[in-house]
């Protein structure tokens, strides 16, 4: 035998439940209305300038990390440039004393070409490299055209010959490279 299921007594319709505190509705003024309504406008536009004010010194703080990176970086910019001449100096007293006969330039050259390597390599330590221009397309963001010559032994817009070495700090040129660039020969009229 079945056992039947307990009846449920349904309510149709109960009304809203009562409260359990007994409150009373709150009388505001149509003054205290306009009152809060410009309460809570102010108060919305405080908080946006206040997320504003936020993004803003973030960004202020990403940006003044960047730019102290980017100094740390290249600080030694002025420094280098005055080497960079002095490296020069060196160039050309190694190219005279090569140029040079007798064994007497010999010590010489010697001794200047070590000071000259273990300057290079303090330089390359700090970021300085040269930049490289003999035989290459001519890039002027790197390269200093100081003259041209007419040729037909290389393409148009090669250099042909480096005057000046240029020189980068990292990823900076710090001076470009003086070269000579190959032009194409005026053709002469038949």
């Amino acid at each position: 035998m079945k056992k039947a299921a307990p009846e449920i007594e349904k309510i149709d319709n109960p009304g809203p439940p009562e409260p359990l505190v007994p409150t009373e509705p709150a009388a505001l003024t149509p003054g205290q209305i306009d009152e809060l309504k410009a309460r809570a406008a102010k108060a919305d536009e405080h908080w946006e300038r206040l997320v504003r004010t936020t993004a803003d010194f973030d960004n202020f703080k990403k940006r003044a990390a960047r730019e102290k990176q980017e100094s740390l970086k290249y600080a030694n910019e002025t420094l280098m440039e005055k080497l960079v001449t002095v490296l020069d100096n060196l160039d050309m007293a190694i190219s005279a004393a090569q140029n040079g006969s007798g064994d007497a330039a010999s010590p010489l050259r010697t001794g200047i070409a070590m000071v000259q390597q273990q300057f290079k390599n303090i330089l390359a330590e700090a970021g300085l490299e040269e930049v490289d221009a003999a035989g290459r397309k001519f890039d002027p963001h790197c390269h200093e055209a100081v003259s041209e010559k007419e040729t037909t032994e290389a393409p148009e817009g090669q250099v042909l010959q480096q005057l000046r070495k240029g020189y980068k700090l990292r990823d900076r040129l710090l001076r470009p490279a003086s070269v000579v660039v190959a032009k194409k020969p005026a053709e002469t009229p038949k």
